[in-house]
């Protein structure tokens, strides 16, 4: 990393907390810690954190109700823990704006990797919004990936910043299979295929938002992105 990034903890278990926030740091991070809702919303407004990693279970307010308060601040990237395994837990957790998800008990290189990723995603996409405006359009799928904004038939929708990125792998080459391996590699930096159901979590929060018939499942291969109806 270039600068010092800064990155917020929330955990209320103190021994997690201490955990990830001292291996944050050995990596070179600043760490801003909080260990409840209301210290989370309000540690993020007065630190401003490039990346927040955030549990689901919190005592004030959820983590969820976190995430939603902090997006409609700024957007920023944002990792959740959870010990949920449940897929309709983990969807409402990317549908409020978290980018990805770690389900306890997780290694810390494991979380490491995922905070790297995200900045790294961060960065991508500042030096595409620099870049000169294109759009591109499939069947009423529209894109701006400058300004990273898409409209389906003609009324805007709202991605988070990995459906985004997700949505921008798979219009590469539309009608095209892109395996999870590639969507893992392209999309979150990671170079092996342990994090195929994320993948596939991701892929369920586009499909409610753009229509299930634009991205077509290949069993056991991948995706690609369609026309639509």
């Amino acid at each position: 990393m270039t600068a010092t990034r800064r990155v917020l903890v929330v955990e209320d278990e103190p021994v997690i907390n201490q955990a990830v926030s001292d291996r944050l740091a050995a990596e070179g991070y600043d760490v801003v810690r909080a260990w409840d809702g209301p210290g989370a919303v309000s540690s993020f407004e007065s630190t401003s954190p490039d990346v927040v990693v955030l549990d689901v279970m919190l005592p004030g307010y959820d983590g969820l109700e976190v995430c939603r308060r902090i997006q409609a601040v700024r957007p920023v990237p944002v990792l959740m823990l959870t010990a949920r395994v449940d897929e309709a837990d983990v969807l409402v957790g990317l549908g409020v704006g978290a980018d990805d998800y770690l389900t306890k008990p997780f290694r810390a290189r494991e979380l490491v990797a995922r905070v790297n990723a995200l900045l790294r995603r961060v960065e991508r996409a500042a030096e595409l919004a620099a870049s000169p405006r294109r759009t591109a359009e499939i069947g009423g799928l529209r894109m701006d990936p400058a300004a990273r904004r898409v409209w389906v038939d003609g009324s805007e929708v709202r991605l988070t910043p990995t459906e985004f990125d997700l949505l921008v792998c798979l219009a590469a080459d539309p009608g095209a299979v892109v395996t999870r391996e590639r969507l893992l590699a392209e999309v979150w930096g990671w170079n092996d295929a342990s994090g195929t159901r994320t993948v596939d979590s991701h892929v369920k929060g586009l499909r409610a938002k753009i229509g299930s018939a634009r991205v077509r499942t290949v069993h056991g291969v991948g995706y690609a992105l369609e026309a639509g109806e």
